[in-house]
């Protein structure tokens, strides 16, 4: 669980662009704990990730970037550090970190986090009563966040979106990316494990994988 005390929010503390560099699955891991922040439309919104799921190139099937090549998948191909952000169902926003080399399509999706500065903001914007889960899956996080396409491509180491550092995750969770039917076998999808506000609970496991950084 990450701890819950008040974070200092500033640009000034964003991760570099250089952080992202690195592959989706790594980042995806390194991003559980960070706060996610926006400041749109005059409102500050913010909230630690608690859930993400990696997504590679075109040699990932599950990937945007195994089928598509233009409109606002082009992202997917770097700089890394740049949001990706496209409309599942051609209606919700979701959000998404681009990672890797300069050229080598990758991305990580941010599915959940646990608000912690707007909250009521968020739940104006999402249409419902403010609670612990009104961004507990990626189209939900879009819009309490105030994201949409056209920050497609923005840089995230400045306002109008940023994330920077955040706590210590004690335990993590991995499975299966959701709503894939390509690639559904890889265990990209990573977790704060028992978090209240996962988009959905999947089993605690010990994953392949090295430990969330310590920040």
């Amino acid at each position: 669980m990450v701890t819950a005390s008040e974070p200092i929010i500033s640009p000034e503390r964003a991760l570099g662009l250089d952080w992202y560099a690195r592959p989706a699955e790594q980042v995806a891991i390194d991003l559980l704990g960070c706060l996610l922040v926006t400041a749109i439309g005059g409102h500050v919104t913010a909230g630690w990730v608690v859930e993400t799921e990696a997504y590679g190139g075109p040699e990932d099937p599950a990937s945007h970037a195994s089928f598509r090549r233009h409109g606002l998948v082009r992202a997917m191909w770097g700089p890394p550090g740049r949001a990706y952000v496209y409309r599942a169902y051609g209606v919700f926003p979701c959000f998404n970190v681009v990672t890797g080399q300069p050229g080598e399509a990758s991305a990580v999706l941010v599915r959940a986090i646990e608000p912690v500065m707007g909250i009521e903001e968020m739940a104006r914007r999402r249409g419902v009563p403010a609670g612990p889960r009104i961004a507990a899956g990626p189209g939900k996080l879009g819009r309490a966040l105030g994201l949409a396409v056209e920050y497609n491509g923005l840089a995230l180491d400045r306002p109008p979106v940023w994330i920077q550092p955040g706590r210590l995750v004690e335990q993590m969770a991995c499975g299966q990316r959701i709503g894939v039917r390509r690639g559904a076998d890889r265990p990209w999808r990573f977790g704060i494990a028992g978090h209240p506000a996962l988009s959905r609970p999947f089993p605690v496991v010990t994953p392949p994988y090295p430990a969330p950084a310590t920040r």
